[in-house]
């Protein structure tokens, strides 16, 4: 996926990915991570999430990194929220209180600036990336995120065959390839096919969700 794919989606509005509630894996799940209030936070390809909002309310720091600028401003502009704007390498900073969005791209993050992240939640980089970006998205996170991190992870599995991402279909195997000096444990998975007319329509049988607890 080029920069200008995901940019053209927010400029028309295109955004399913977008979910108009917080995500009810991250409200149950994430309790069960042990992860002391005030800890920093990465939420990466992070749109304009809610998920983010509720973090920020449990008492976490977030760092959300996002390519589009158009969800950067709306997510600020939608709750109210007074940013201020800074430069920080390659990225543009904006803060709010417990929040800070990077807008710029992922893969240019440094272990710097990933040093105080104890906690990382990811519902919808992963499946957003095709193949080899994947790959580098995995290894960015494993080389790049500080020992003892730990999270939640959203993954898709399906008949890629059938139907084109985004969102992608990742088997169990490849992420535990991806994650391999991870510790993964597989906490919930659904069956969410008739949840999805898409790929309903497509011909698709099967469509898992599965939410995984990350350790480094």
């Amino acid at each position: 996926m080029e920069p200008a794919f995901w940019h053209k989606r927010w400029a028309d509005n295109q955004i399913g990915f977008h979910q108009a509630q917080v995500n009810p894996y991250l409200q149950t799940h994430w309790p069960t991570l042990g992860l002391a209030p005030g800890a920093r936070v990465l939420v990466a390809l992070c749109g304009k999430s809610l998920d983010m909002l509720w973090l920020a309310a449990q008492g976490y720091r977030v760092l959300g990194v996002e390519l589009s600028r158009r969800a950067v401003e709306d997510f600020f502009a939608e709750h109210g929220l007074l940013a201020q704007v800074t430069q920080h390498g390659g990225f543009e900073v904006w803060r709010s209180d417990e929040v800070e969005l990077w807008c710029g791209d992922v893969f240019a993050l440094r272990a710097e600036d990933l040093a105080g992240c104890a906690g990382v939640y990811d519902r919808a980089a992963l499946i957003a990336l095709p193949g080899p970006m994947r790959e580098r998205y995995m290894a960015l996170l494993s080389e790049q995120l500080p020992a003892a991190c730990r999270g939640l992870l959203v993954t898709l599995d399906y008949d890629q065959g059938l139907i084109d991402g985004p969102p992608f279909s990742v088997p169990d195997a490849e992420v535990r390839t991806g994650f391999a000096g991870w510790r993964l444990d597989e906490v919930e998975a659904r069956e969410i096919l008739d949840e999805s007319p898409k790929f309903l329509k497509a011909g698709v049988e099967s469509l898992v969700e599965r939410v995984y607890s990350v350790r480094r």
